[in-house]
């Protein structure tokens, strides 16, 4: 079976935003991606009073000094395209208050005409909750859960209720309804969290970090949907965070979707070997322009096909 492919959208400071995510959006349907995705970088701390993802001592990559915010992306990237889904890789739910979330991704998926991808994690930064100022980093497990309970009801029948620690909704009628049950997907890397996707969501998203290791936990997560009696599949997007390089890049250090072209092409065949129905390629750290990134959007997704991803 053919992998199905997704691109992130440009949201880095090297792009014009408003020209750029259209433009891009635009092109990758018109190339083949089954999908276009963005990320959540709320701010970038100077100086640094945590490192990158929580580790001490690594250093923020120059390219988180300015994100531009998921949904406006994903609502440019809607406005200019007609078939490509619309997804969130993955969206820092806990920055976010659970009623405003399930509105707003639910009228993107109504102005879509039901192609939003519900992506959602808890994420790692200490600033980042602290400039938000929902509820404390400690309680994002909990929050994450509420959220997820929040959006099924507010996308689901009228009259909606809810109440929860964080949200109260008194029955009433809101809308705009999603035009379909919006797929929620999220960002699960151990068991405790499995227990979560397995019991409420409907997808995963991996990030890849080895090939067997990405297989490993994908036939963990499938044990687990047994031993829970989950009969539903489970969708699975596997995020790529490709660093291309014009002249490419050879050696026993290479670290796997770093180089030019047929490297990260032959990096996709092994992580399509894996058996994951979408993977989502983000090129845009290491791309000048939107000009680059689209080209080589094209030029990675035409070498796949013809190598059989």
């Amino acid at each position: 079976m053919t992998t199905r492919l997704g691109l992130g959208l440009p949201q880095m400071r090297q792009f014009s935003i408003g020209e750029d995510v259209p433009a891009v959006a635009r092109a990758a349907e018109d190339i083949g991606y089954d999908s276009l995705w963005v990320f959540e970088r709320a701010l970038f701390p100077e100086p640094a009073t945590q490192g990158l993802y929580g580790i001490d001592g690594l250093p923020w990559p120059d390219q988180y000094r300015s994100v531009a915010e998921p949904l406006v992306t994903l609502t440019l990237a809607a406005a200019a395209t007609e078939r490509a889904e619309l997804g969130t890789s993955v969206l820092v739910a806990p920055l976010h208050l659970p009623f405003q979330l399930a509105r707003a991704l639910a009228s993107l998926d109504a102005a879509s005409g039901g192609r939003v991808l519900a992506g959602l994690g808890t994420g790692w930064s200490l600033d980042e909750y602290a400039a938000a100022g929902v509820r404390p980093f400690e309680e994002r497990g909990a929050v994450l859960d509420e959220i997820i309970d929040v959006c099924r009801a507010v996308w689901g029948p009228d009259p909606v209720a809810h109440d929860g620690p964080l949200t109260k909704i008194a029955p009433a009628v809101v809308g705009p309804k999603p035009a379909r049950p919006i797929p929620i997907l999220l960002a699960a890397g151990n068991r405790r969290s499995w227990r979560r996707l397995v019991d409420g969501a409907d997808g995963w998203l991996p990030v890849a970090m080895g090939g067997a290791r990405v297989a490993d936990q994908w036939r963990q997560l499938r044990e687990l949907a047994e031993e829970r009696g989950r009969t539903e599949p489970i969708r699975t997007v596997l995020r790529v965070n490709a660093e291309f390089r014009r002249a490419g890049y050879e050696g026993a250090d290479r670290r796997p979707f770093q180089g030019g072209v047929d490297q990260i092409v032959q990096d996709l065949v092994e992580y399509a070997e894996v058996g994951l129905e979408e993977i989502l390629l983000d090129l845009q750290g290491t791309a000048r322009d939107a000009a680059e990134l689209t080209d080589v959007a094209a030029e990675v997704f035409e070498k796949a096909r013809a190598a059989g991803v």
